[in-house]
């Protein structure tokens, strides 16, 4: 794979879909899932940056996905105040990581405690070319909010195209 995630054949890695469950263990390390540990295995750079953007959901990033972010924070000129802001909530609760071989990285405290992700279920789902980490509270609120309109807005986005 080249930095942008294609392999040496040309075809472009994915991050697993779906949701898998997660707990931290007692020194604050998450074990990923198989299909997420083979993932990040195969990309060029091992590193890997963890941390929250909103201070509600952690975001597990493939560095290479990382610098782009902070080459938006960098040029973004239509809000320099969103950008600085967001920006500092990463470095404030964001650590590089690298999982270690049995597929577990660890979870820096600071970002343990600001989001409430010990002793609770984590669900780990994929979005926009990172993993998101949600505690369980998180997840159910979301569930609640995407049940609340399922109807609605599968019938909009199927007018509008989805299959």
């Amino acid at each position: 794979m080249d930095e942008s995630g294609s392999t040496t054949n040309g075809t472009q890695a994915e991050f697993p879909r779906g949701r898998y469950p997660g707990r931290l263990d007692d020194k604050g390390r998450l074990k990923l899932p198989a299909a997420f540990a083979q993932f990040f295995s195969g990309l060029p750079e091992k590193k890997l940056f963890l941390t929250s953007l909103d201070r509600r959901i952690a975001q597990l990033y493939p560095i290479a996905e990382w610098r782009t972010n902070e080459k938006f924070f960098d040029n973004h000129t239509a809000n320099p105040a969103a950008a600085r802001s967001i920006s500092f909530n990463a470095q404030d609760l964001g650590a590089d990581v690298e999982p270690d071989a049995q597929g577990r990285i660890t979870v820096h405290p600071d970002l343990r405690r600001e989001l409430a992700m010990e002793g609770t279920e984590l669900h780990l789902m994929t979005e926009k070319g990172h993993l998101q980490i949600l505690t369980d509270a998180i997840y159910q609120e979301r569930k609640r909010e995407a049940q609340d309109r399922a109807a609605e807005y599968l019938d909009l986005l199927q007018r509008d195209g989805l299959r």
